[in-house]
């Protein structure tokens, strides 16, 4: 237990609790909204998916901008984990381009619910009970929008809305949690292992 905590601690530490890849996904969302009302609907989906593939490297660079790593320890158990996850919603992908085949305004609540089964993930993660929240918040974003029959314009706008949103709570949650890790720390036994030493 005390491992996997550790290992939690460490991916919170290097991602910033992981704020910065949603800001990131987030911005990937309000390019895609931009381009589908002033281009097209078709150039909007194309455009989360080639933006998607800069959410990685951009987070990292917000990441270091915070005082961040932006990359875990080598050995840290739950890499494989988060490594599973990208590459389960990268084959989920397909399915919401095979939706918008069919009907194009279901191309973006399909990937809310894609990037839903993501961040649910990150829980486990990152030891943080707020993604199960993200989580149930998009699959609810992606009912509610196929419900009414929202644009594709709406539908992009409202990814990039909740992953604002969540991206500025779990970034203040982070922060906040700081001061308690550091005493945390400073009461730890002399001679306990430090994480960045493992």
């Amino acid at each position: 237990m005390d491992s996997i905590s550790a290992a939690q601690c460490n991916m919170r530490e290097a991602y910033y609790g992981g704020a910065p890849g949603i800001v990131s996904s987030g911005s990937a969302w309000l390019l895609a909204a931009i381009v589908a009302a002033l281009v097209s609907e078709r150039a909007g989906v194309i455009a989360l998916v080639m933006a998607g593939m800069l959410i990685f490297p951009v987070s990292v660079v917000f990441c270091r901008l915070l005082g961040c790593t932006g990359k875990h320890n080598r050995g840290n158990p739950l890499a494989p984990h988060a490594m599973e996850g990208t590459i389960w919603m990268l084959l989920s992908i397909p399915i919401a381009i095979a939706a918008a085949m069919y009907r194009i305004e279901w191309f973006f609540p399909a990937m809310l619910l894609v990037i839903a089964g993501r961040y649910l993930t990150f829980s486990t993660l990152y030891g943080m009970r707020i993604f199960w929240v993200f989580g149930a918040t998009l699959v609810t974003s992606a009912l509610g929008l196929i419900y009414l029959q929202a644009s594709v314009f709406l539908g992009a706008l409202t990814g990039a809305l909740v992953e604002y949103i969540f991206g500025a709570v779990i970034f203040v949650t982070f922060q906040t949690s700081q001061p308690n890790q550091a005493l945390n720390s400073q009461a730890a036994p002399a001679g306990t292992p430090r994480d960045d030493a493992r």
